[in-house]
């Protein structure tokens, strides 16, 4: 939840013409993994919960590389 909070914060100084692009992608991607989690602890088998841990690892990758652009854009500093 804290990085949710954190990407939010960090988006807001973006160009306002990433709002539908670069800033959605990221908040999107952010918000994906405890909400992946949550979704998965619901699970009844491990198996099930397993899949939504690996869903929320994608999105944290998802997340770097869009950070990694982000930087290469000059929008943040690494």
């Amino acid at each position: 939840m804290e990085l949710v909070k954190e990407i939010y914060l960090l988006t807001d100084s973006f160009p306002k013409l990433e709002k539908y692009g670069l800033i959605s992608q990221m908040q999107r991607a952010a918000v994906s993994v405890p909400a992946n989690i949550a979704e998965g602890s619901a699970k009844t088998s491990n198996k099930d919960f397993a899949r939504f841990l690996e869903i929320s690892t994608g999105s944290l990758f998802e997340l770097e590389t869009l950070l990694v652009l982000a930087s290469n854009l000059n929008y943040i500093d690494v």
